[in-house]
């Protein structure tokens, strides 16, 4: 039986993009379908008071250059701190919306946490988020006018408010049916949870 693993995220997360490199290499040894759900953090922390853990320097210190460096060595996965962190990503979750409807939404989602968390891309210029697009293969005048959509707008507002009630209050959330698992350094638990199910 597949088992079907929701990926709630935001491509401004180096966490989000730890845990996406994670839950490619687990869906090669497990039965499991990933659904990409794109919602905005920045909507997150103002409905739910939360807020970066750079907002707190000793904090955004120690992840940058501790914590996120080790798991990246334990995932085998390359990982730069972005110098233009943050990033403003609201352009980017809307056209990750687009991208959804356009039946794109992996490869995009590969490419820009690729450019912001490897290429060290600033991806709050919008030439850059083109030209990053158009060399992954995707339309990106498609993707950058569907961001604009008023409908897609709407829905990234709605799915990131359906979150909030679902108890989300950060990215990485990961739900297996109704079963919720907050930051990348819980995927241990996806983990087990998938190996139960196979």
């Amino acid at each position: 039986m597949t088992t079907s693993v929701e990926f709630l995220f935001d491509v401004g997360s180096p966490t989000a993009f730890l845990a996406h490199q994670r839950l490619q290499q687990l869906a090669t040894r497990f039965n499991m379908s990933v659904e990409l759900k794109p919602i905005l953090l920045g909507g997150v922390f103002k409905a739910t008071g939360n807020t970066s853990p750079v907002a707190i320097p000793a904090k955004g210190a120690y992840m940058a250059g501790v914590d996120l460096p080790r798991f990246a060595q334990r995932y085998g996965v390359e990982l730069r701190f972005n110098p233009f962190f943050p990033i403003n990503t609201l352009m980017l979750m809307r056209a990750a919306i687009a991208a959804r409807e356009q039946r794109c939404l992996q490869a995009y989602a590969d490419a820009v946490f690729t450019a912001i968390w490897q290429q060290e891309k600033n991806m709050g210029e919008p030439a850059v988020v083109e030209q990053v697009l158009a060399d992954a293969g995707l339309d990106a005048v498609a993707l950058l006018e569907g961001s604009q959509d008023a409908a897609v707008k709407q829905t990234l507002i709605d799915e990131t408010a359906s979150a909030v009630e679902r108890g989300v209050f950060g990215v990485p959330t990961l739900f297996i049916e109704d079963e919720m698992f907050f930051g990348q350094d819980r995927l241990d638990f996806v983990e087990e949870q998938l190996a139960r199910a196979a």
